[in-house]
């Protein structure tokens, strides 16, 4: 249990930080799931800007590590690719 006013405070910060970093790793989780289920090139094309933009946000936040992102970017860029 926490016995300064400061440690009490970091708990609580830590918690909602907590919250929202789990909230934003599952909805981008999500997306990277529909992403990769998608065959239809167009549709995909246009997803991945915006994975791409969701994926930097996350990595510039500390949500995930810069290479995890550049790692999906590069991975869903293939997928795309290889779509016909």
């Amino acid at each position: 249990m926490a016995n300064h006013k400061s440690a009490e405070k970091r708990n609580r910060q830590t918690a909602r930080r907590r919250e929202n970093n789990k909230y934003y790793a599952k909805s981008t989780r999500n997306a990277v799931k529909e992403l990769r289920s998608t065959s239809d090139k167009s549709a995909a094309g246009e997803l991945l800007p915006k994975m791409n933009s969701m994926l930097d946000k996350l990595a510039k936040k500390n949500v995930i590590h810069k290479n995890k992102a550049s790692n999906l970017k590069s991975s869903l860029a293939r997928h795309v690719n290889s779509l016909s």
